[in-house]
């Protein structure tokens, strides 16, 4: 799992420490004063994607979008997927 599709921030988070050294090499997590900025710039980026988590929860399942098409045709699939789109829109 990578750190931007974590429901809830935890700094402890395994995969918040294997960002952090992938990026930065282990010297960095080692040091607490570049681990905190590191961690800062990461949750940064992970709440300026909180719409990608939003919408991925809101979608409907895919048995539910098949089952739409196969009544709404593909114009109303359109719609209810615009919907979510529209509810969590980039930021």
């Amino acid at each position: 799992m990578k750190f931007l599709e974590l429901k809830t921030w935890k700094d402890e988070h395994h995969s918040v420490w294997k960002e952090i050294v992938s990026r930065f090499g282990q010297s960095d997590y080692d040091d607490e004063t570049k681990r905190l900025k590191h961690m800062a710039t990461l949750k940064k980026e992970w709440e300026a994607v909180k719409y990608k988590r939003d919408r991925a929860e809101a979608y409907p399942s895919t048995a539910d979008q098949l089952d739409d098409l196969y009544h709404n045709g593909i114009d109303g699939w359109k719609k209810t997927i615009k919907a979510v789109k529209d509810k969590y829109a980039k930021g």
